[in-house]
């Protein structure tokens, strides 16, 4: 299929094209959840002036619409340059399978966008223009606007994860969908969406609370801080405590569909039954990753050299080893090249075609392997996803730990937790904490975003297509230039977002 010209690709162009992707990917993750959990949290203030037509309550929700309408900015402008990026640098992925993947990011466009960008001019511009109800119907259309278009995009991510709905055309070169339905509702694509949306909850929240926690310490805004306080702290609970129930449902669809990223995010070699979840080397949960993985505290997971070597499943099912894939792979890469050459051979009656096309479709679910030239190299990079995955699972605990002691706290219940103390009047330490935990819990959103996409290296598409037959044909001197624009670029964004924020923060509500 691309035997002539993706296997001369340059190994820079693809390193740095990798590079490039991943650079941009996660700038933008740095807006989108802050985007998604403010949705929330300026939704419920709205509602309560909506509610008791305290005029508090309305300077409150239009603070935190500020702050969400900065971010939401340098989102979109991150996020449009991302999604250029597929037809700049990975082209041949754009070919292959654009019918699509090309298809949930045109409804993200014209549904989800325009649906954003609509109600957000009335949340901002429609205080005096339009009623209180449609004001408040604008503000959470905003934000549901927002969760949609992160709906479609990882749709599409997830996709790429587990490949549905979708069947190769020897005649176009091309991956054609078959089943729209199959691609938008994926049990993994839905979990990979609640799993995500609620976990930028929690970041909205900390950013909330943290921002809460330095007017207390400015002694600023104290009733606005105390109140958004306690909405941000039960926000972030309930979220943190739905990211851990949507984690494990995703855990188990990775056993699933992905068990060399589980594998790899164990550093598990040898898999068994009622395998333990590691902690770090050497402490492990009893039965946790069997658990996590099936359900089941007895049930089987393999690791990594189980999966190079073949092997049999829980339920009776043979897995072929890579080296048995990757043959069965070249198979399909020669029977599609023999097909082709029979199709357009003015000597063939068609039987030929017809013999190849039958072998393609026989070994078509490996066709990805046979681009792999040893089967190490299907083996994710363990390191970054063992310690990912822990740095991502340890800040959701200490999060849902955090959230429990603020509302004990603001709610002084039970008051001998916080010995009678007015929460205003706290040691500066308790504030200085919340606050540090912004950066954390940006820490901990990328981290799982390494670990969705680490783990599903080499792939490009799992099992379908590897990321070196990928890529654009271009030079590398074109991708390291464009690399360090956007690494300046999206620097000075956030540089300037983090200003803005910071001075819209001082300068607070208008009380």
């Amino acid at each position: 299929m691309f035997n002539h010209l993706l296997l001369d690709i340059d190994a820079s162009t693809v390193d740095w094209s990798r590079a490039q992707f991943a650079l941009t990917a996660i700038y933008h993750w740095l807006f989108v959840p802050l985007t998604l959990g403010l949705a929330v949290i300026m939704g419920i203030m709205e509602t309560c002036y909506y509610r008791t037509k305290d005029e508090f309550w309305k300077q409150t929700a239009k603070f935190w619409q500020k702050l969400f309408g900065i971010n939401f900015a340098m989102g979109v402008a991150t996020g449009i340059i991302l999604e250029f990026e597929f037809g700049t640098n990975w082209s041949n992925y754009s070919w292959f399978v654009g019918d699509i993947f090309g298809a949930p990011l045109a409804v993200e466009g014209i549904v989800a966008f325009f649906m954003e960008s609509t109600f957000v001019a009335v949340m901002y511009f429609g205080w005096k223009k339009v009623s209180p109800g449609f004001h408040l119907a604008s503000t959470w259309l905003t934000g549901l606007g927002a969760t949609i278009s992160a709906w479609w995009i990882l749709v599409a991510n997830a996709w790429m994860q587990y490949p549905v709905g979708c069947e190769f055309n020897p005649d176009t070169m091309r991956n054609e969908m078959v089943s729209f339905a199959e691609v938008a509702l994926s049990p993994f694509a839905v979990s990979k969406f609640c799993h995500t949306v609620t976990s930028a909850w929690i970041i909205g929240a900390v950013f909330c609370v943290g921002v809460c926690c330095w007017y207390l310490l400015k002694k600023r805004e104290t009733r606005m801080a105390l109140e958004s306080m306690k909405i941000g702290a039960a926000v972030g609970l309930a979220a943190a405590l739905l990211t851990g129930v949507t984690g494990h449902k995703s855990g188990m669809d990775v056993a699933e569909v992905q068990p060399m990223k589980l594998a790899a995010m164990e550093a598990l070699y040898d898999g068994g039954t009622e395998q333990g979840l590691k902690i770090v080397e050497g402490i492990e949960i009893p039965y946790g990753l069997s658990l996590m993985a099936t359900n089941d505290p007895h049930g089987f997971v393999p690791g990594i050299n189980d999966i190079l070597n073949g092997y049999i499943t829980a339920n009776g099912k043979t897995e072929l080893s890579v080296d048995e894939k990757i043959d069965r792979g070249k198979k399909a890469i020669a029977a599609l090249s023999a097909y082709r050459a029979a199709k357009f051979a003015s000597s063939d009656d068609g039987s030929i075609a017809a013999a190849q096309l039958k072998v393609l479709k026989e070994n078509m679910p490996y066709f990805g392997y046979g681009y792999i030239k040893d089967k190490n190299a299907v083996v994710p990079p363990v390191a970054i996803n063992f310690w990912a995955f822990r740095v991502m699972v340890g800040m959701g605990c200490l999060f849902i730990l955090f959230f429990a002691v603020v509302l004990a706290g603001a709610y002084q219940f039970p008051k001998a937790l916080w010995k009678k103390r007015d929460i205003t009047a706290l040691p500066a330490w308790h504030y200085w904490v919340a606050i540090a935990l912004i950066p954390l819990a940006y820490i901990a959103s990328e981290s799982g975003w390494l670990v969705a996409e680490f783990g599903r290296q080499p792939w490009t598409i799992q099992d379908m297509l590897p990321t070196w037959a990928s890529v654009s044909d271009i030079q590398s001197s074109s991708v390291i230039i464009t690399f360090f624009l956007f690494l300046i670029l999206f620097t000075t964004m956030l540089a300037v977002e983090i200003n803005i924020m910071l001075h819209q923060i001082k300068k607070g509500p208008q009380l």
